[in-house]
């Protein structure tokens, strides 16, 4: 059963468009895209950068330090065999849950056989 973390209001959420939580021992970025909310770990993979400090590009997050581009929802990258660790996200009245443990899905969405 998932202890869901209540991370803040879903409108200044928004309203900010990135947004960085700690849950436990974790920074966790959110991203408001498409009015969707999507949580991501906040260090890179790749260089451990955070990636509050990148962009939001075409419902990319792009990390500051090689400008990988991480899809918001899956995690993955498109260019390398790499996925960012990914949190569900869901929404009550105002209030904005997290579920505090990270999903890293096995393989890229669209390449099952």
């Amino acid at each position: 059963m998932t202890d869901w973390v209540d991370v803040g209001s879903r409108a200044e959420i928004v309203r900010k468009r990135k947004a960085v939580v700690r849950v436990g021992e974790t920074d966790i970025v959110l991203f408001t895209h498409e009015d969707r909310i999507y949580a991501l770990a906040d260090l890179c993979v790749h260089k451990q950068k955070r990636l509050s400090r990148g962009l939001l590009f075409k419902g990319k997050a792009i990390c500051p330090g090689h400008q990988w581009a991480f899809d918001l929802k899956s995690g993955w990258t498109d260019e390398w065999s790499v996925c960012q660790p990914t949190y569900r996200v869901r929404c009550e009245d105002d209030r904005v849950l997290i579920d505090p443990e990270a999903r890293i899905l096995a393989e890229k969405p669209g390449t099952a056989g």
